[in-house]
């Protein structure tokens, strides 16, 4: 016979276990751990991923982890449904190395989903999220790789429909960051209605894919903490490294400014476009938007540029009159490669888009080689001209005398 006091420690352990239960679901992991049941039912195998996730979670995994099983070798249909709010195949850090040797086609044989131009889809639902990345670009092959290797399954483990735009800076005058990124924003609106669209330096690779590359509702500093900061904000206005836009972001601040040529500048002038078109900078956590830089030396062609302080200071006066309504490039090539698209501009110079010539320095000793007849008038019309400016400074002189 059950008694009172057995009915009583019976209830007892059930909303115990029921406390626990809640206070597990509640945890970071939710999602993770729904997800984790749900494969236990549905697949035996899927305990494989989930021990991934598992040690990404605590030292940084591998970011090419759950991606094996997604599908392959079917067209994506219309009708799916749209993929989850949050990313079951999302693990939290990566561990970001850069081995010797590697190269573009193990990068794309390790992203077999990816089509030309560098276009992605989730093969079993519908993205919610369109996302173009658009990296300004000029002799960086070298970094490149490293960054398509880890952002190409990155992006994937979000379930985005993304588009990777390599903008390549043509010829060898001073690099301008912000105009090429002025030219990705228009080139890849061109190609599709982007929702939301991030201006991603080359040697920047991302440490954790919670860094959601999704727009908010107000511009988005995505690389808050980079390993070169010793992982925090340098400053509050700081809006380098890794930044997001929608469309509507970017037509309010008028794009970026198209004046800084060479190091330094460009990245405190859009900070202070985002504050002066009424708008806010948001940022992920310390936590999750980390970032590893990949060391280099500053590049040729791209000095620090000596006036950028003065031209920050007048911001203020320039933004509405230097941006995106004002931008001038002309496309050399676009090229659809495995991974990426890359569009090659000219964007000129600090003189214009189309600069004056510059005569060879061939064509100096050619003028030597005149016969002595013509070199003899030359040098008397030379010292004629010398004779008569020394003759009008002595005049000059007299009558200051006087």
């Amino acid at each position: 016979m059950v008694t009172l006091q057995s009915k009583w420690r019976f209830l007892f352990m059930f909303l115990g276990i029921q406390l626990v239960v809640m206070a597990l679901l509640s945890r970071e992991g939710y999602h993770k751990r729904v997800s984790y049941f749900i494969r236990i039912f549905r697949k035996g195998e899927a305990a494989g991923p989930v021990r991934n996730r598992t040690g990404a979670a605590l030292g940084g995994g591998d970011v090419y982890a759950n991606l094996s099983q997604l599908s392959r070798g079917h067209d994506h249909a219309d009708d799916m449904p749209y993929c989850p709010k949050t990313s079951p195949l999302i693990g939290g850090p990566i561990h970001v190395s850069f081995p010797s040797g590697l190269t573009l086609a193990q990068v794309q044989r390790k992203n077999p989903l990816v089509v030309s131009g560098g276009r992605y889809r989730p093969p079993d639902c519908e993205a919610r999220h369109r996302t173009a990345i658009i990296i300004p670009h000029r002799h960086r092959e070298h970094h490149l790789k490293f960054l398509l290797y880890y952002l190409h399954p990155f992006l994937q483990r979000q379930q985005l429909s993304y588009g990777i735009y390599v903008i390549h800076q043509a010829g060898n005058y001073t690099f301008n960051r912000a105009k090429l990124m002025n030219v990705g924003f228009r080139e890849a609106m061109r190609e599709e209605d982007w929702d939301c669209l991030f201006f991603h330096d080359v040697d920047l690779i991302p440490e954790d894919d919670r860094n959601l590359y999704v727009c908010d509702a107000n511009p988005k500093h995505a690389a808050i903490a980079m390993d070169k900061f010793g992982y925090k904000l340098p400053y509050k206005m700081y809006f380098g490294g890794v930044s997001a836009l929608s469309p509507l972001h970017y037509l309010k601040m008028n794009g970026f400014p198209n004046n800084y040529w060479g190091w330094g500048g460009e990245d405190d002038d859009i900070g202070v476009r985002v504050s002066l078109a009424g708008m806010f900078i948001s940022r992920p956590s310390l936590k999750v938007g980390r970032y590893k830089m990949i060391k280099h030396k500053l590049d040729k062609g791209n000095d620090v540029n000596p006036k950028r302080f003065n031209m920050l200071a007048k911001t203020r006066q320039t933004w509405k009159m230097d941006g995106m309504n004002t931008v001038e490039y002309e496309v050399v090539s676009r090229d659809y490669l495995p991974l990426y698209t890359n569009i090659t501009v000219n964007i000129g110079t600090e003189s214009g888009l189309h600069p004056p010539a510059q005569k060879p320095a061939a064509e100096k000793p050619a003028a030597a080689q005149k016969p002595a007849a013509a070199q003899k008038p030359a040098a008397e019309k030379a010292a004629a001209e010398k004779l008569a400016a020394n003759s009008s400074t002595k005049l000059q002189e007299k009558l200051a005398v006087k």
